[in-house]
């Protein structure tokens, strides 16, 4: 009787691989039902047999079942979530037939919520769609200013402030130009200069105000 490769997944089987290397096209095997090696793999936590039936068997990690559902909405443990998402690239905005993704199918069910913060966590606690914006959190920050950066200040008046901001302060161009002509310019406390002035003038803050500020203190 030949052997059920679906249950040498879910035991972890030693003989799986050397199964599927005599038969690779059995690595994307589906029962019936669409169960896959994939979803066995997951289900049962067996993050090596994951890897090797997507990197050595090249099986499409957003494989489907039946349900329209891959194998991460049977994930039980965080590993093997981190593993789909953050190694194999696995797509965690698909949605199932019910039009529920993953994570909204595990909060619904209650079970392995450890698995549901994870995926979250990944989308800065807001469920992704297709096509949807990416989401903005409190806790989102803008990079640092790289140490080549211009600054072209007519451009940010017209692009960040709008009508705030019709034409850009004298001073502040001044201030610009002074710290871009010093041969540190790159430097941190140069660059640290830098930001204090753009943050400064995104809160409508003129380098006037801030000298008065200064000398007040």
């Amino acid at each position: 009787m030949a052997a059920n490769p679906f249950l040498l997944a879910a035991d972890n089987s030693p003989a799986l691989l050397p199964l599927l290397r005599q038969n690779p096209s059995m690595a994307s095997k589906q029962d019936e039902h669409g169960y896959s090696l994939l979803h066995a793999a997951a289900s049962y936590n067996h993050i090596p047999l994951l890897r090797s039936l997507v990197n050595e068997f090249n099986v499409d990690v957003n494989l489907k079942d039946e349900d329209g559902e891959t194998c991460l909405f049977v994930t039980e443990t965080v590993p093997v979530a981190t593993c789909l998402v953050e190694e194999l690239r696995l797509d965690t905005s698909i949605t199932n037939d019910d039009g529920l993704t993953a994570v909204e199918k595990i909060e619904e069910e209650g079970d392995f919520l450890e698995v549901a913060s994870y995926l979250k966590s990944r989308s800065g606690g807001v469920t992704s769609r297709p096509g949807d914006f990416s989401p903005i959190t409190a806790q989102s920050h803008p990079p640092p200013l790289p140490s080549n950066i211009t600054v072209d200040v007519g451009l940010m008046a017209d692009q960040q402030f709008n009508d705030e901001i019709q034409q850009p302060d004298p001073e502040f161009k001044r201030r610009i130009e002074e710290l871009a002509a010093k041969e540190d310019f790159h430097g941190e406390e140069r660059q640290r200069e830098l930001r204090a002035l753009i943050t400064d003038a995104v809160r409508g803050v003129t380098a006037e105000d801030r000298d008065t500020r200064r000398r007040l203190q």
